[in-house]
Protein backbone atom coordinates (compact mmCIF):
# COMPACT_ATOMS: atom_id res chain seq x y z
CA UNK A 1 0.00 0.00 0.00
CA UNK A 2 1.37 3.39 -1.02
CA UNK A 3 2.04 5.67 1.72
CA UNK A 4 -0.53 8.24 2.66
CA UNK A 5 1.06 11.94 2.75
CA UNK A 6 0.39 14.42 5.74
CA UNK A 7 0.35 18.28 4.00
CA UNK A 8 0.72 21.14 5.46
CA UNK A 9 -1.23 24.31 4.26
CA UNK A 10 -0.16 28.35 4.22
CA UNK A 11 -3.27 30.39 3.50
CA UNK A 12 -1.05 33.77 2.45
CA UNK A 13 -2.08 37.44 2.64
CA UNK A 14 -0.09 40.15 1.85
CA UNK A 15 3.02 37.95 2.58
CA UNK A 16 1.63 36.59 5.96
CA UNK A 17 0.32 33.28 6.34
CA UNK A 18 -3.80 33.57 7.85
CA UNK A 19 -6.15 31.14 9.07
CA UNK A 20 -9.78 31.44 9.45
CA UNK A 21 -13.19 29.53 9.67
CA UNK A 22 -15.13 28.52 7.16
CA UNK A 23 -13.34 30.79 4.83
CA UNK A 24 -13.75 34.17 6.96
CA UNK A 25 -12.23 35.64 9.74
CA UNK A 26 -9.11 35.45 9.15
CA UNK A 27 -5.65 35.79 11.65
CA UNK A 28 -2.08 35.87 11.60
CA UNK A 29 -0.22 32.48 11.55
CA UNK A 30 2.90 33.61 11.08
CA UNK A 31 6.17 33.72 8.42
CA UNK A 32 5.97 31.92 5.69
CA UNK A 33 9.47 30.72 5.06
CA UNK A 34 9.54 30.38 9.09
CA UNK A 35 6.41 27.66 9.20
CA UNK A 36 8.45 26.71 5.74
CA UNK A 37 11.82 25.40 7.68
CA UNK A 38 9.55 24.47 10.39
CA UNK A 39 7.68 22.36 8.33
CA UNK A 40 10.15 20.60 6.68
CA UNK A 41 12.41 19.99 9.64
CA UNK A 42 9.33 18.27 11.42
CA UNK A 43 8.93 16.01 8.36
CA UNK A 44 6.02 17.04 6.22
CA UNK A 45 5.51 15.16 3.10
CA UNK A 46 4.46 18.28 1.06
CA UNK A 47 3.58 21.98 1.48
CA UNK A 48 1.01 23.86 0.14
CA UNK A 49 1.29 27.77 -0.44
CA UNK A 50 -2.34 29.18 -1.23
CA UNK A 51 -2.81 32.95 -1.67
CA UNK A 52 -6.45 33.34 -1.06
CA UNK A 53 -6.53 37.10 -2.13
CA UNK A 54 -5.00 36.70 -5.26
CA UNK A 55 -8.06 35.84 -7.63
CA UNK A 56 -10.22 38.59 -5.59
CA UNK A 57 -7.62 41.14 -6.23
CA UNK A 58 -6.91 39.92 -9.83
CA UNK A 59 -3.03 39.40 -9.67
CA UNK A 60 -0.37 36.14 -9.71
CA UNK A 61 0.39 34.98 -6.64
CA UNK A 62 3.65 36.71 -5.01
CA UNK A 63 6.73 35.56 -6.49
CA UNK A 64 8.80 36.95 -3.50
CA UNK A 65 6.84 34.87 -1.02
CA UNK A 66 6.98 31.51 -3.16
CA UNK A 67 10.70 31.92 -3.51
CA UNK A 68 11.41 32.41 0.05
CA UNK A 69 9.45 29.34 0.85
CA UNK A 70 11.00 26.92 -1.60
CA UNK A 71 14.23 28.01 -0.26
CA UNK A 72 13.45 26.29 2.91
CA UNK A 73 12.39 23.34 1.17
CA UNK A 74 13.34 19.76 -0.01
CA UNK A 75 9.95 18.14 -0.78
CA UNK A 76 7.03 19.20 -2.97
CA UNK A 77 6.04 23.08 -3.03
CA UNK A 78 2.72 23.43 -4.58
CA UNK A 79 1.14 26.93 -5.21
CA UNK A 80 -2.74 27.96 -6.13
CA UNK A 81 -4.20 31.19 -6.14
CA UNK A 82 -3.93 33.54 -9.10
CA UNK A 83 -3.20 31.09 -11.30
CA UNK A 84 -5.52 32.27 -14.28
CA UNK A 85 -3.03 31.53 -17.57
CA UNK A 86 -0.53 29.33 -18.88
CA UNK A 87 1.80 32.22 -18.04
CA UNK A 88 0.65 32.65 -14.15
CA UNK A 89 1.34 29.10 -13.93
CA UNK A 90 4.80 29.77 -15.37
CA UNK A 91 5.38 32.44 -12.85
CA UNK A 92 4.76 29.84 -10.24
CA UNK A 93 7.12 26.98 -11.34
CA UNK A 94 9.78 30.11 -12.33
CA UNK A 95 9.31 30.95 -8.65
CA UNK A 96 10.03 27.31 -7.73
CA UNK A 97 6.75 25.67 -7.57
CA UNK A 98 6.83 22.09 -8.24
CA UNK A 99 2.95 22.06 -8.53
CA UNK A 100 0.37 24.61 -9.41
CA UNK A 101 -3.23 24.57 -8.15
CA UNK A 102 -6.18 25.92 -10.11
CA UNK A 103 -9.76 26.49 -9.01
CA UNK A 104 -11.77 29.67 -10.11
CA UNK A 105 -9.61 29.32 -13.97
CA UNK A 106 -9.90 25.88 -13.97
CA UNK A 107 -13.97 26.38 -12.97
CA UNK A 108 -14.06 29.45 -15.74
CA UNK A 109 -11.57 27.82 -18.51
CA UNK A 110 -11.83 23.83 -18.00
CA UNK A 111 -9.32 23.80 -21.13
CA UNK A 112 -6.49 25.24 -18.73
CA UNK A 113 -6.00 21.93 -17.18
CA UNK A 114 -5.32 20.22 -20.15
CA UNK A 115 -2.85 23.21 -21.38
CA UNK A 116 -1.27 22.96 -17.92
CA UNK A 117 -1.11 19.26 -17.89
CA UNK A 118 0.98 19.21 -21.66
CA UNK A 119 3.45 21.47 -20.41
CA UNK A 120 4.24 19.91 -17.25
CA UNK A 121 2.69 16.33 -16.99
CA UNK A 122 -0.17 15.66 -14.95
CA UNK A 123 1.90 15.18 -11.72
CA UNK A 124 2.02 18.87 -11.62
CA UNK A 125 -1.38 19.69 -11.62
CA UNK A 126 -3.71 19.90 -8.81
CA UNK A 127 -7.59 21.01 -9.30
CA UNK A 128 -8.74 22.33 -5.79
CA UNK A 129 -12.22 21.51 -4.98
CA UNK A 130 -14.00 23.90 -2.37
CA UNK A 131 -17.32 22.13 -2.08
CA UNK A 132 -20.38 22.94 0.37
CA UNK A 133 -23.23 20.53 1.39
CA UNK A 134 -26.45 22.13 -0.19
CA UNK A 135 -29.21 19.68 0.19
CA UNK A 136 -28.20 16.01 -0.69
CA UNK A 137 -25.25 17.29 -2.93
CA UNK A 138 -22.26 19.08 -2.71
CA UNK A 139 -21.54 22.00 -4.55
CA UNK A 140 -18.84 23.57 -5.74
CA UNK A 141 -17.75 27.29 -5.01
CA UNK A 142 -15.11 29.54 -6.59
CA UNK A 143 -13.76 32.86 -6.04
CA UNK A 144 -12.14 31.28 -2.38
CA UNK A 145 -15.42 30.16 -1.25
CA UNK A 146 -17.56 33.37 -2.14
CA UNK A 147 -19.19 32.44 -5.28
CA UNK A 148 -21.34 29.38 -5.83
CA UNK A 149 -21.12 27.48 -9.07
CA UNK A 150 -23.80 25.25 -10.78
CA UNK A 151 -21.41 22.52 -10.46
CA UNK A 152 -21.26 19.05 -8.04
CA UNK A 153 -17.71 18.54 -6.53
CA UNK A 154 -18.18 14.82 -7.72
CA UNK A 155 -19.03 15.47 -11.64
CA UNK A 156 -16.79 18.31 -11.41
CA UNK A 157 -13.54 16.04 -9.92
CA UNK A 158 -14.29 13.31 -12.49
CA UNK A 159 -14.02 15.82 -15.51
CA UNK A 160 -11.00 17.30 -14.12
CA UNK A 161 -9.31 13.99 -14.25
CA UNK A 162 -10.42 13.55 -17.72
CA UNK A 163 -9.32 16.66 -18.54
CA UNK A 164 -5.41 15.66 -17.21
CA UNK A 165 -5.52 16.69 -13.33
CA UNK A 166 -3.00 14.49 -11.15
CA UNK A 167 -4.67 15.66 -7.89
CA UNK A 168 -7.68 16.72 -6.36
CA UNK A 169 -7.48 19.29 -3.28
CA UNK A 170 -10.88 18.82 -1.89
CA UNK A 171 -11.80 21.30 1.06
CA UNK A 172 -14.81 21.13 2.96
CA UNK A 173 -16.03 24.55 3.09
CA UNK A 174 -18.45 23.76 6.01
CA UNK A 175 -15.34 22.00 8.05
CA UNK A 176 -12.60 24.82 6.89
CA UNK A 177 -10.83 25.87 10.00
CA UNK A 178 -13.86 24.16 12.58
CA UNK A 179 -11.30 21.31 14.22
CA UNK A 180 -14.70 19.08 14.03
CA UNK A 181 -13.00 16.62 11.56
CA UNK A 182 -12.67 16.28 7.68
CA UNK A 183 -15.72 15.47 6.39
CA UNK A 184 -15.27 11.86 5.15
CA UNK A 185 -18.89 11.81 3.13
CA UNK A 186 -17.62 14.29 0.93
CA UNK A 187 -13.98 13.00 0.62
CA UNK A 188 -15.30 9.43 -0.02
CA UNK A 189 -17.85 10.42 -2.68
CA UNK A 190 -14.79 12.36 -4.62
CA UNK A 191 -11.78 9.65 -3.94
CA UNK A 192 -14.41 6.95 -5.34
CA UNK A 193 -15.19 8.51 -8.13
CA UNK A 194 -11.82 9.28 -9.70
CA UNK A 195 -8.72 7.62 -9.92
CA UNK A 196 -5.94 10.15 -9.10
CA UNK A 197 -4.89 11.05 -5.70
CA UNK A 198 -7.51 13.00 -3.75
CA UNK A 199 -5.72 15.22 -1.17
CA UNK A 200 -8.38 15.74 1.84
CA UNK A 201 -8.49 19.12 3.66
CA UNK A 202 -10.96 21.47 5.79
CA UNK A 203 -11.73 20.63 9.84
CA UNK A 204 -8.49 18.77 11.27
CA UNK A 205 -8.75 19.29 14.46
CA UNK A 206 -7.22 15.91 16.26
CA UNK A 207 -4.59 12.78 15.22
CA UNK A 208 -8.19 10.40 14.89
CA UNK A 209 -9.52 13.02 12.60
CA UNK A 210 -6.57 11.89 10.38
CA UNK A 211 -6.88 8.11 10.92
CA UNK A 212 -10.90 8.56 9.88
CA UNK A 213 -10.17 10.52 7.06
CA UNK A 214 -7.83 8.11 5.62
CA UNK A 215 -10.08 4.50 6.58
CA UNK A 216 -13.52 6.45 5.95
CA UNK A 217 -12.35 8.97 3.17
CA UNK A 218 -10.83 6.56 1.50
CA UNK A 219 -7.88 9.60 0.98
CA UNK A 220 -4.89 9.64 -0.34
CA UNK A 221 -3.34 12.73 1.47
CA UNK A 222 -4.46 14.68 4.43
CA UNK A 223 -3.72 18.42 4.61
CA UNK A 224 -3.75 20.63 7.83
CA UNK A 225 -3.54 24.38 8.89
CA UNK A 226 -4.25 25.35 12.26
CA UNK A 227 -3.20 22.21 14.25
CA UNK A 228 0.34 22.39 12.81
CA UNK A 229 0.36 26.77 12.35
CA UNK A 230 -0.54 26.85 16.47
CA UNK A 231 1.69 23.81 17.57
CA UNK A 232 -0.89 21.67 18.95
CA UNK A 233 0.47 18.94 17.53
CA UNK A 234 3.90 17.81 15.03
CA UNK A 235 3.90 16.33 12.18
CA UNK A 236 6.17 13.42 13.84
CA UNK A 237 3.81 12.74 16.35
CA UNK A 238 0.74 12.40 13.85
CA UNK A 239 2.95 10.38 12.03
CA UNK A 240 3.67 7.92 14.75
CA UNK A 241 -0.13 8.25 15.91
CA UNK A 242 -0.93 6.49 12.25
CA UNK A 243 0.89 3.91 11.69
CA UNK A 244 0.46 2.51 15.46
CA UNK A 245 -3.15 2.57 13.71
CA UNK A 246 -1.79 0.31 10.88
CA UNK A 247 -1.71 3.63 8.61
CA UNK A 248 1.22 3.66 6.55
CA UNK A 249 3.35 6.47 6.16
CA UNK A 250 6.38 7.73 5.99
CA UNK A 251 8.73 8.84 9.19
Amino acid sequence: MLSKRIIACLDVRNGQVVKGVNFEGLRSAGDPAELARRYNAEGIDELVILDITATLEARRALAATIRAVARELFIPLAVGGGIRTEDDAAAAVGAGADKVSLNTAALSNPELISTLARRYGSQAVVVAVDAKREGGRFAVFARSGQAATARDAVEWAREAERRGAGEILLTSIDRDGTKAGFDCELTAAVSSAVSIPVIASGGAGSLDDFVDVFREGRADAALAASIFHYSETSVRALKVHLRERGIPVRL
